[in-house]
């Protein structure tokens, strides 16, 4: 089988869409949503995206947005199910990656319990692809030889987090999620032992038409001058001081130039 061969009856493929821009999608989510019978998708799938769906295609809103009323975990996977008994062919469209934050191992166990046949197309995590988009290097080897991705929600009372351990091994922070508790992640930072100075950018729907990308530091977010919008990718640490613009024309010398 070919990651994009059509979706067989009863099939379910968890399809990554990426950060947003319907350029930025692999060819096979690009091949399976525009032919299956329904998609079963998430809050963050860009319209753009949505636009490529087959015409005949049923699209069901399965999303979640923090602090809002969400869809239940076991409602989706229990659609999934459903879905496939009925003999449809099934995409699940997950904003970014589906196995980066995204549930899809908790989706997968189901199917497979279920003996559903399924498919993985991966996506370009957002984690990634924003300070990408943004002209922030996640790695550079004047500043990092380690990277560690975290959700936001790791900042709630009952937080497995090890600050100090994280603060010790990880000069670079990509967070998901992360701007609801960011003031919370923010201290706790600066409380394990990170710079109040460190640098931070706070990246919405990069790739995107409403973009919006703010910059500041620890202590910015602590006092309660530096927000962003949700959702949103936080980047932390120095690397965002390597920070170079390319998407825009004029910010580039042409040939002969400077």
């Amino acid at each position: 089988m070919k990651l994009d061969d059509p979706l067989n009856h009863g099939e379910v493929a968890l399809v990554g869409a990426g950060p947003g821009d319907a350029s930025l999608l692999t060819l096979a989510a690009a091949k399976l949503i525009a032919n299956c019978d329904v998609i079963v998708h998430d809050a963050l799938v860009s319209d753009a995206i949505m636009a490529m769906a087959c015409p005949t295609a049923e699209l069901i809103f399965a999303g979640k947005r923090g602090g809002k009323p969400s869809a239940n975990q076991q409602d989706i996977c229990d659609t999934l199910v459903k879905l496939s008994n009925e003999n449809k062919r099934v995409v699940r469209l997950k904003g970014g990656d589906p196995f980066v934050f995204g549930r899809g191992g908790e989706e997968i166990r189901v199917l497979a319990e279920e003996q559903i046949p399924f498919r993985v197309i991966p996506g370009i995590t957002s984690g990634i692809a924003a300070p990408a988009m943004a002209g922030i290097p996640v790695t550079d080897r004047r500043v990092n030889a380690s990277l560690a991705f975290l959700t936001g929600h790791e900042a709630e009372d009952k937080s497995r987090m090890d600050w100090q351990a994280l603060v010790a091994a990880f000069p670079v922070l990509v967070i998901y999620m992360g701007t609801r508790n960011l003031p919370k992640i923010a201290t706790s930072l600066v409380d394990a032992g990170m710079h109040s100075q460190t640098s931070v950018a706070i990246l919405h729907a990069v790739s995107l038409p409403n973009e919006k990308q703010d910059y500041g530091t620890l202590e910015d977010v602590i006092s309660g001058s530096l927000r962003g919008v949700s959702p949103a990718i936080v980047v932390i640490g120095e690397v965002v001081n390597e920070r170079r613009e390319w998407r825009n024309a004029s910010a580039i010398p042409l040939q002969g130039e400077g």
